[in-house]
This record gives C-alpha cells, sequence and structure tokens, in this order.
C-alpha cells in the first residue's frame, strides 16, 4: 500500500467523517422536502444496469441510514467523534482507505445480489417471470437495505479494535470498555445476518463485515493502540514542545528563556565573536566574548 499511498495519497479526503455526516444532512432535508425523490439515489443495481442511472452508484451515500430524532443525533456525533479519533490515528489515507473499501464491498454485493436473482430466474421459470413483471418494484423496495448503516458499525468496529481498553459511558452512565461493546455488536450482526436478515441485508452486512476482516488481517498490528501508548504519545508531544520553547531563546549570561519569563526580549551581540545571545537586562551589561 506504500507505493499506492504515495500516488494517491494527496486526493485523500480530510475529516471526511463531517463529509459524510453533511451527505447525512442532504439526505434529511431531501426526506422533508419530498421522501419520494430519496428512491432515485439509493443504490438500485436494476436501475443502473437497465435504466442508466449511474448516479446511483454515489448517490446511496446520501441516504440517511435511520430516520431523524434526538437519539439519531448522538449517535451521529458519537460517530463522528470516532470517526476523527481514528483518522488522527491511522492517518487520513489510511482512514479514507477503510470508509471506501466498505462502499466498495457494498456496491459490488449489490450487484451480487442482481446476479443471484437473475441466475435463480434462469433456473426457475416462476422466478424468472416474476423478475420480468416486478423486477422494477422488487429492487426498488430492498434498495434502501444499502446504506451506511453496517459502514457506520464497521467504524465503530475498527474504534474498539484500535482502542481496546477505551471507556466509554454506556446509557451516559455505566463504564463499558469498547472491546466488549464491539463484541455485542458483532454477535448482534452475526445474529442478523443468519436468523432475520434477507439476502440483501445480509449482503449489506457481509460487506462491512469483510471490510474490518480484510483491512485489520492486513494491519491490526500497526495499528492497534493501548491507552497506556496514547498516554505516552501526549506525554512526548508535550515534552518536545516543551523544549521547543525552551530551546528558543537563552540568555548566555542568566540562562532564562522566554518559557521562565514570556516578557524578556533577546538580542545577539555583533562585537561578540560567535553566536552568543542575550536577555534585555545583560544585552549592554556583559563582557564582550573575543
Amino acid at each position: 500500500m506504500s507505493n499506492f499511498e504515495k500516488k494517491f495519497g494527496k486526493y485523500a479526503i480530510p475529516n471526511i467523517s463531517l463529509v459524510l455526516i453533511l451527505c447525512y444532512v442532504v439526505g434529511y432535508v431531501i426526506n422533508l422536502i419530498n421522501g419520494r425523490f430519496l428512491s432515485y439515489l439509493t443504490l438500485n443495481p436494476y436501475e443502473i444496469l437497465f435504466h442508466g442511472q449511474i448516479w446511483r452508484i454515489v448517490t446511496w451515500v446520501i441516504v440517511p441510514p435511520s430516520s431523524l430524532d434526538p437519539f439519531t443525533i448522538i449517535m451521529l456525533l458519537f460517530y463522528y467523534n470516532i470517526g476523527t479519533t481514528l483518522e488522527r490515528t491511522w492517518g487520513t489515507y489510511r482512514y479514507n482507505v477503510y470508509l471506501f473499501m466498505g462502499m466498495l464491498f457494498t456496491v459490488l454485493g449489490s450487484f451480487l445480489c442482481l446476479g443471484y436473482y437473475y441466475i435463480l430466474g434462469a433456473a426457475d421459470s416462476n422466478v424468472g417471470l416474476y423478475l420480468q413483471m416486478q423486477g422494477e418494484s422488487f429492487f426498488a423496495l430492498y434498495s434502501y437495505m444499502f446504506s451506511t448503516y453496517y459502514i457506520n458499525m464497521s467504524i465503530f468496529l475498527a474504534f474498539a479494535a484500535t482502542f481496546p481498553d477505551v471507556q466509554v459511558l454506556l446509557m451516559f452512565v455505566i463504564p463499558v470498555k469498547v472491546k466488549w461493546m464491539g463484541i455485542v455488536y458483532i454477535a448482534l450482526m452475526v445474529w442478523e445476518f443468519i436468523a432475520t436478515g434477507n439476502l440483501f441485508s445480509r449482503t449489506a452486512i457481509g460487506a462491512s463485515l469483510l471490510n474490518v476482516a480484510v483491512f485489520y488481517l492486513r494491519n491490526i498490528k500497526r495499528i492497534q493502540i493501548s491507552p497506556k501508548q496514547i498516554k505516552r504519545r501526549a506525554a512526548f508531544k508535550q515534552e518536545v514542545k516543551r523544549n521547543s520553547r525552551t530551546a528558543g531563546h537563552r540568555c548566555a549570561i542568566c540562562g532564562r528563556t522566554e518559557a521562565d519569563d514570556p516578557t524578556l526580549e533577546f538580542r545577539f551581540c555583533s562585537k561578540c565573536n560567535g553566536n552568543y545571545e542575550y536577555c534585555q537586562y545583560h544585552l549592554f551589561t556583559h563582557e564582550h566574548v573575543k
């Protein structure tokens, strides 16, 4: 991936979590103005292939994953926070790759669903006749299954795998490590995949889990970070920043810096041999170095 990053890393979208939330805002506005118009934006492979509506390959990201309510707003803010944390930790390029991989797998999965039903229709004349008569409405109904809901779930799983020991407040009260919440999320998704899902929802779930599996099989050893590592990084950055301020100016006589007294002014002496710097109190009173 390093060579690929050298070529295409400059095209990575910074703060992409905010971009995704803004897409949802557009979707909610469209839904309030004319909810039926969203049906022209969903990921519907039937309309893409047979009616040339290629914009659906991109516009399905606008379709909100759930109805707008206070709980949804809280969840979107939560996903924004963990998304920006992952972007700062992994880097913009790597986080972009992770999101776009999930979207790509979802798009490919939708076309696999279309292919499955037409292969089934070729083997079963009843299914084939139904697709000829109701194919357009059939795929329009289930196209809403292909949303970014499960991609958001994969973002949380990525956060749980990267920061397994970080605690969050469940229901704003109960402290829980995110690794346990991640395990519960996976269990719920597997249960939905096996027991309650249809082909379309199973494909959307499978695409998000495949994204997690592919990404972490290649990168888990390089990006998993513990709270102790986070603390060490923060302490290191703070120490570097403090040292950089200290090393900025130093009086050759008293040794004081601007970190000791921000009001101090420093000047180099042109009469001294060498780069000797003095504070305002010793600039005119020091003995020149010859």
